[in-house]
């Protein structure tokens, strides 16, 4: 099988792959969780402590507030 070549330089959209670091970080934390939904305050305190490592990281985060 022969696959060509691409012939376009690959494009990282960094907001989509720091919206699906947060993603994921929400799944970790629904697994862990205790109950069957995370809490509104414990969604919060997800997103803002992936968004200040990706803000430490230097990506661009949306303002989750």
């Amino acid at each position: 099988m022969h696959v060509a070549p691409l012939r376009t330089p690959i494009v990282q959209d960094h907001v989509a792959l720091v919206e699906i670091e947060l993603c994921g970080e929400l799944m970790i934390a629904a697994s862990a969780a205790d109950g069957d939904r995370l809490s509104p305050d414990r969604i919060d305190e997800v997103l803002r402590t992936a968004a200040e490592r990706a803000a430490r990281l230097r990506q661009p985060v949306r303002d989750w507030q």
